[in-house]
């Protein structure tokens, strides 16, 4: 691209110099994509549009993410397509493109962010690229998310072309297992390759003289004989079919075949969730600060996990219970919330609960307060320890897999798994670093409220110790062609004055999955399914939408027959409530179609503790002030109770509503999941998780929050178009219904889930997945860069 555009400069030297020149008159250190983009536009006129049309400046200026302007230098990072970026610096006077490297265009980025008057040439880098030059890593964008196929493709490559030393790491690795003090799979009379190569075929030849539905425990006799314990299969059928699967690796590995037969190991029994953060409970506590869709998504994610956990088991022939605890804070003042006690069990579970454990202070003492997840940092070291010592007891010994949620849990999730020898899993839910603007660049101005020092730095170290990830979608890793993914923004980026990252995170690492979540299918169900409607809350919901009496509810609806525009949240900047607002307030013909439903937040500051709340509160009651929107619209608190919830989705779509969710940016959209699921036609944000979710048009909507009256108009036209065609909007919520089932279910995510644990605790055991040296590397760096930004922390709050 470069020769290109130099070539293309030196024959249109005036027209290049002069639009690069209308970028400099902007006064501006930094300008983002869009705004590259805007000015291009306005900058055309006529007499050069033909000569700029489809040329290599034009390309260039659709490729720039982020161009820094010091005059006489531009130093401009492009993305020339997922995952693929270059830095390029142009001199204004010269009127060259000249092609730099990382870490020269993030010095310059410091220098300006320090004032334009300083660079740093001792600044500390992160740099991981060395740590993982004999890993491998895919290539294809295409293949990003895919982690465990290509691990599989590869690793059983490997296996076949050293089957002798793979096999025996294979056997060693089978007479790992045990449980309940029992050993599993294969007894220690096993011992070379050779020898289970042959009672292989002797175990086979003798089941398949039995009957296909006898159980095990009928030729255990045999089987133990042969060397091979239990856990191969609760009947004849089921063992032959793993005993197949293993000569099949033995003979010729296969990486569907190697999948398949990890998968059906009995080796997950005991798992532990970490999510310190926010109010963790079952009632009562949606909608508090911090408290939202990730404690759906991991009380879903239990129940669906535990089912499919004991299926495998019996599958096995494993009369054994799978445990499951999440591990989270205890918080003494917890108001009406069960966010107090120690334990609880989680409804619809057999086995899994809620253990909760308090923060302390460095004097040992209990914190008594909710804490924002901003500002929790200096307690989840020992969290840690506390943690690993309750675990061991309540799971009466170490858990099989670990699993981290959001920054916090992740780093506490590093930490354990780290001492505790545990195959561990992260899952980001939402990661801050690409929600705020220039928040690593600007990061001594986000600090003292949001501390992402101290995040990105755990985020840093919880990725890079991770076994696997998973993410809800592509978006998360890598974006899409025009903006970058969450994770790839952790590749390289700088914090001037504290560290500069130029190999951070890696996104063609075969630790990343795209497992997507669903939602509780026993509450989120179609409208149509009038046999399951809870129909006793329809008086509730009613006095929710219409009585204006109601004390935590604000507006009122005049016209009680318009369609409902419906929303719920929690209420922060990033979920743009506010901005839906807004919208409708400006658009006069989509207030004629519908009224306006928001269930979001408080509606009195006064019993909000979060400022950012407080802020979208007052600025919530502005919008309906400026806009006259008293009786077209409705602002309900938040409402706790899931099944009311679910109802509330159908009881909107009885009347022909629609969902909006209009999110800045949205890891994945479990509310937008759930609106589907209930039949609603839904508009969401395309800026993240829901523009994978929706097919544009078909299933749903997308909606620009960028561009809050373009939003307005595709609602509005979708209400038109339902006036001229009365099959319209069941057309959509049909799609939408559809679109879930195959895709988004908790039964999918379940038995991905388990295959994943599977394959990564035995890639673990069988090759240098851990890494060593990567993994001394972030201890150092954890011990110098982020304890010391935790006692930044601590000396703020004394």
């Amino acid at each position: 691209m470069i020769e290109q555009l130099n070539e293309f400069a030196d024959r249109h030297r005036k027209i290049v110099y002069s639009l690069f020149r209308h970028y400099i008159r902007l006064n501006k250190d930094f300008l983002l994509h869009s705004d590259m983009r805007y000015e291009y536009s306005q900058f055309i006129y006529p007499e050069i549009e033909a000569i700029l049309s489809g040329s290599p400046v034009e390309k260039f200026i659709q490729a720039v993410q982020v161009a820094a302007f010091g005059s006489p230098w531009i130093y401009i990072f492009i993305r020339t397509g997922i995952a693929q970026s270059e830095y390029v610096k142009y001199h204004m006077d010269d009127v060259i493109f000249t092609e730099v490297d990382v870490n020269e265009y993030l010095g310059f980025q410091e220098k300006l962010a320090n004032g334009n008057t300083r660079h740093d040439n001792w600044i500390l880098e992160v740099d991981l690229k060395p740590f993982n030059r004999g890993f491998p890593r895919m290539k294809e964008t295409k293949s990003i998310g895919r982690g465990v196929e290509f691990l599989n493709r590869y690793l059983s490559n490997r296996m076949f072309n050293d089957l002798e030393k793979s096999g025996q790491h294979l056997l060693d690795f089978l007479r790992l297992h045990h449980a309940n003090g029992k050993q599993l799979m294969l007894s220690a009379t096993i011992t070379d390759l050779t020898q289970l190569q042959h009672n292989l075929r002797e175990i086979q030849k003798y089941l398949e003289n039995q009957e296909d539905a006898s159980p095990w425990h009928e030729h255990a006799d045999r089987l133990l004989e042969l060397g091979f314990e239990q856990g191969w299969g609760y009947n004849v059928r089921t063992m032959l079919d793993r005993f197949y699967l293993l000569s099949d690796i033995l003979e010729a590995p296969a990486p569907r075949t190697l999948e398949k037969f990890l998968a059906a190991i009995p080796m997950i029994f005991k798992v532990a969730i970490l999510s310190p953060h926010g109010y963790f409970g079952q009632s009562n506590v949606l909608g508090l600060p911090d408290t939202g869709g990730q404690v759906v998504y991991i009380l879903d994610q239990v129940r669906a996990l535990e089912y499919e956990m004991r299926s495998r088991l019996k599958e096995s022939g494993l009369d054994i219970e799978p445990q499951i605890v999440v591990i989270t804070r205890l918080i003494p003042n917890a108001g009406e919330t069960t966010c107090g006690e120690r334990k609880e069990q989680i409804n619809g579970t057999t086995n899994a609960r809620i253990l909760r454990i308090p923060f302390r202070n460095e004097n040992g003492d209990i914190v008594p307060d909710w804490i924002s997840r901003f500002k929790l940092w200096p307690y989840l070291e020992q969290f840690s320890f506390d943690a690993e010592q309750e675990i061991q007891n309540e799971l009466q010994g170490r858990p099989d897999l670990i699993i981290g949620n959001y920054s916090d849990g992740n780093l506490v999730a590093s930490l354990l798994s780290e001492r505790m020898g545990v195959t561990q899993c992260n899952i980001a839910h939402a990661l801050e670093k690409t929600k705020y603007l220039f928040s690593a660049l600007r990061w001594k101005n986000y600090d003292a409220n949001y501390h992402f020092s101290a995040q990105f730095t755990a985020d840093l170290i919880a990725m890079n110790t991770a076994d696997f990830i998973i993410t809800s979608t592509y978006q998360e890793i890598a974006g899409n062609k025009e903006v970058i993914g969450q994770y790839e923004s952790y590749s390289a980026f700088t914090m001037p004055d504290l560290y500069r990252v130029v190999n951070g995170v890696n996104i063609f690492d075969p630790k990343f999955n795209i497992v997507s979540p669903g939602a509780d299918a026993g509450v989120y169900f179609p409208y149509y399914e009038t046999e399951r409607r809870l129909s006793d809350l329809h008086p509730d919901i009613e006095s929710l939408i219409f009585n204006d009496q109601l004390p935590y509810a604000v507006g009122s609806l005049t016209n009680r027959d318009k369609p409902i525009i419906f929303s719920m949240s929690r209420l922060d900047h990033v979920k743009n409530i506010s901005g839906l607002v807004e919208w409708f307030g400006k658009n006069k013909e989509l207030q004629e179609h519908a009224n306006m439903l928001l269930v979001a937040g408080f509606v009195n500051e006064k019993l909000s503790r979060d400022e950012e709340e407080i802020q979208q509160i007052k600025k919530i009651y502005r919008l309906i002030d400026t806009y006259k929107l008293e009786g077209k619209i409705r602002w309900v608190e938040k409402q706790s109770y899931k099944n009311f919830n679910g109802e509330l989705y159908r009881y909107i779509a009885d009347r022909g509503g629609v969902f909006v969710q209009p999110a800045l940016f949205e890891a994945f959209g479990l509310t937008v999941i759930e609106a589907m699921s209930s039949g609603l036609p839904t508009f969401a944000t395309c800026n993240g998780g829901p523009l994978e979710i929706i097919e544009n048009g078909v299933s749903g909507f997308h909606i620009d929050p960028d561009r809050g009256d373009e939003a307005a108009a595709v609602i509005n036209g979708f209400f038109e178009r339902c006036a001229q065609d009365q099959n319209y909007w069941k057309i959509i919520s049909d799609n939408a219904i559809k679109r879930v089932d195959e895709k988004y279910t908790w039964k999918l995510y379940a038995s991905r889930l388990m295959t994943l644990s599977r394959v990564y605790g035995f890639w673990k055991y069988v090759s240098n997945l851990e890494r060593d040296e990567t993994r001394r590397y972030l201890q150092m760096f954890y011990g110098l860069m982020f304890k010391n930004l935790v006692k930044r922390i601590q000396n703020e709050t004394d």
